[in-house]
């Protein structure tokens, strides 16, 4: 490995990338970091797909980092992550282990693979109040009015947009605390998976996991006093079992627009991944449907030079 700094696992939800990456830890010895935006959270293990079985391959417990690092209901954030990422990374590399970055939140990887230089803006609640009832559009000419605009490839929703305004604001008051970290070279492994049994997984999985207890665990995080609309912000499982919970989507509903929204969002990851490779991240793509010994093989074959 002494080529690359670190091996990156990414591809999209229901591909089966955490069990490889497992898998490939185990084989070469190294240890998970998470390139997941929403397992960063205990008490959202379901719902989150964290699938910590996975993490046992043979018998061996193959250690994992940024799981289960913040409590329910608080809002973690891309500069807060690559913060914590490189703590993990410097801890795995000083004990002379490889790290294997493993995700499906593009933004997060690419932020640590490419060294992004980020901002620290607190959340500023009054702004968002403000803006919370303007459409994408009236957004983005706001955003358009700023002599510079924060990500503005990824301004593609209202919240987002607000963000960027905030950060634009927060700009004008105050100096800014830089993330200064360089980018690493990693091996980059994208596990692709044919869009139709990728649809099917899907909708296994939901049913899966909503027989395994999502709902439960949900209602259990709202007993514990998170508020709803926290809950909401997390997106996907977590903002459809809620709005089922409070009474506002029948289970019928719920099951229905959460599978359209999850496939809604694999769609997405793989456009952002596409999206990377324009960007200059050269992604070694390989066959989800390979036998998981055939996989491992092909990576630890490229590592060595093959």
């Amino acid at each position: 490995m002494s080529s690359f700094d670190i091996l990156t696992i990414l591809g999209p939800t229901a591909s089966g990338k955490t069990e490889f990456a497992c898998h490939l830890a185990y084989a070469l010895d190294a240890e998970i970091i998470s390139g997941d935006s929403r397992q960063v959270y205990k008490s959202m293990d379901i719902g989150t797909g964290k699938d910590l079985a996975d993490y046992v391959v043979n018998g061996k417990n193959i250690p994992y980092h940024l799981i289960d690092v913040r409590e329910a209901g608080e809002k973690y954030n891309i500069f807060e992550y690559q913060h914590d990422f490189h703590e993990a990374y410097s801890d795995i590399k000083n004990r002379k282990k490889l790290p294997i970055l493993c995700g499906g939140s593009g933004l997060y990887i690419e932020s640590v693979l490419r060294g992004y230089s980020l901002v620290n803006v607190p959340e500023n609640k009054e702004l968002r109040k403000k803006y919370q009832d303007y459409t994408l559009e009236e957004l983005t000419a706001i955003l358009a009015t700023y002599k510079t605009l924060h990500n503005t490839t990824d301004v593609d929703t209202a919240q987002r947009a607000i963000r960027a305004i905030e950060i634009e604001e927060y700009k004008k008051e105050y100096p800014l605390e830089q993330n200064e970290f360089p980018p690493l070279n990693s091996l980059v492994i994208g596990v692709n998976i044919d869009r139709e049994l990728r649809r099917q997984k899907i909708t296994n999985r939901l049913k899966s996991r909503l027989d395994e207890g999502m709902i439960e665990e949900i209602k259990n995080i709202l007993e514990k006093g998170i508020h709803p609309d926290d809950l909401i912000y997390y997106g996907l499982e977590y903002k459809y079992v809620t709005l089922f919970l409070l009474d506002k989507l029948s289970y019928e509903e719920m099951f229905s627009q959460l599978e359209i929204a999850i496939h809604q969002f694999a769609k997405r990851q793989m456009t952002w991944f596409r999206g990377m490779e324009k960007r200059g991240t050269k992604i070694e793509w390989i066959d989800a449907s390979l036998p998981m010994p055939e996989k491992v093989e092909k990576v630890i074959k490229r590592i060595n030079g093959g």
